[in-house]
């Protein structure tokens, strides 16, 4: 074989050389370099833009954080965990700040930490979150001023599980002008909600979960440029009260709303009936009233209907649970619902959950509940049914604990179609399934079935006649064995 070239050494040393560079400058991308020119490797960063960034994080994780000695050039061979930068114009600049105890070597925040003016001062950033930052001990409120300095950049706020992050929500965050992400989620934040939120035109994310906020839902949530992006809209678990905003209908694009756990009131506007893209709705634990609404059957991309624990009212019959073939997960219980549960919410094959517990549902259960081919969980309890059961022994043996049909006093099911191993907890037998078996014996032996030898011939399973072998059959073997030991 011919030895390489010394020129095919030298190509292979500066291909080895481009791919090791490009490793080590990974972490911070390069996206907006202008002339091309500069070499990234040797890419300066801002004196200022860098002062910026160190005072940020100290104000955060303390003062005896020595950031120009631990990381000297913190886009560069130094990088800080949780500190990204991009390149613009051939100068570094951080555009991602992540505080918090995500992974070991993470930028964890002191006993006192807090806001300061420097980190306004980090004009390229895209990105700021907190994740269990300030503690009970250290009630810190959101700045209320200078978020217009990051109006052109910022695209991602968030905060979580932060309880000593108190106070309202600034007025100001609707200045975020190019926000797309708001997520304030597991603090301890206070007041209402703001309307200046509407102005946030390029937000697609709304997550205000696990406050203490409230007030009504401002109806400016559900107007203009903001309505056309927002994807996703939580303020569950909160205090907010008041009704729905007709307005809500205008978020064509929305995909999901949770507004659960809360204390909101009166009837689902029918201006809801927009929501078309609609894949879960979440009203849970609140005070709606008005019934199941019609406008509900014409959302035909809904997965998830949970509305369990408000006094709706009404009954199933109100839709055509045929026009909902999306539907995986349903939760109407604890709603007061009167009625039969109707034939046509055999149609939800897609259904997994299925809870119409505690209500007032009469009649029978249809038999055809039971071939929904993907359901694994079915709540028919504390109701007013009648009729026998119609499910299998292998329908009971497959849902275990996931069906529940007590405290329906006037249900029963068929034992002699369910073996006692898996009939439904709770669930009387039928008394005419009963009478029946007593008739069959009655012609048989001319008497009445005591139930000890019921039990003992159910227990043994035989007939007089092979009792009577048996025993013969067992004396002829004792017998033998007395000869076999005397003999």
């Amino acid at each position: 074989m011919r030895p390489p070239s010394s020129k095919l050494l030298q190509a292979l040393s500066l291909l080895l050389f481009i791919i090791a560079l490009h490793s080590r400058l990974h972490g911070c991308s390069g996206q907006g370099e202008a002339d091309g020119s500069a070499s990234t490797a040797a890419a300066p960063m801002e004196e200022k833009e860098k002062r910026a960034l160190y005072a940020a994080i100290e104000g955060f994780v303390g003062k005896g954080w020595n950031g120009s000695g631990l990381y000297p050039d913190p886009c560069g061979w130094s990088p800080i965990q949780g500190v990204s930068c991009d390149l613009l114009n051939g100068l570094w600049y951080p555009t991602v700040m992540s505080i918090g105890p995500v992974l070991d070597n993470s930028l964890q925040c002191s006993a006192d930490a807090k806001f300061t003016p420097q980190l306004f001062d980090l004009k390229r950033l895209k990105t700021l979150s907190f994740y269990s930052c300030f503690p009970a001990t250290n009630p810190t409120p959101i700045p209320a001023t200078s978020w217009d300095k990051l109006a052109g950049s910022l695209e991602t706020l968030e905060f979580r599980t932060n309880p000593g992050l108190t106070g309202p929500i600034p007025a100001s965050l609707g200045r975020l002008s190019s926000l797309q992400s708001l997520v304030l989620v597991e603090n301890n934040l206070t007041g209402a909600v703001p309307a200046d939120l509407g102005s946030l035109v390029r937000l697609r994310r709304l997550v205000l979960s696990g406050n203490g906020l409230s007030g009504q839902i401002p109806a400016s949530l559900g107007n203009g440029h903001f309505a056309e992006q927002l994807l996703i809209m939580d303020v569950s678990n909160n205090s907010l009260t008041g009704s729905l905003p007709s307005s809500l209908g205008g978020l064509k694009g929305l995909l999901k709303m949770d507004l659960s756990n809360n204390l909101l009131q009166g009837s689902l506007p029918p201006e809801l009936a927009g929501l078309g893209s609609l894949t879960l709705l979440d009203l849970r634990n609140n005070s709606f009233t008005g019934g199941l609404p019609p406008f509900l059957q014409g959302m035909a991309s809904l997965q998830d209907l949970l509305l369990s624990n408000n006094p709706l009212g009404g009954s199933l019959a109100q839709l055509g649970w045929e026009k909902l073939r999306s539907l995986a997960t349903l939760d109407l219980s604890n709603l007061g619902l009167v009625g039969a549960i109707p034939e046509s919410m055999a149609a939800l094959t897609r259904l997994r959950f299925l809870a119409l517990d505690h209500n007032r549902l009469t009649g029978d259960v249809p038999a055809r509940l039971a071939e929904l081919p993907n359901i694994g969980a079915l709540y028919l309890n504390g109701n007013n049914l009648t009729g026998t059961l119609q499910f299998s022994s292998e329908f009971y043996e497959r849902m275990g604990r996931r069906f529940a049909s007590w405290d329906n006093p006037g249900l029963c099911y068929n034992n002699v179609a369910v073996d006692a191993a898996h009939a439904p907890p709770g669930v009387t037998v039928c008394k005419d399934v009963q009478v029946a078996g007593v008739g069959v014996r009655d012609k048989v032996d001319g008497r009445k079935p005591e139930a000890s030898s019921s039990l003992m011939a159910t227990s043994f399973g035989m007939s007089a006649s092979d009792r009577n072998g048996f025993w013969f059959f067992f004396l002829w073997m004792v017998a033998t064995s007395l000869l076999f030991i005397f003999l």
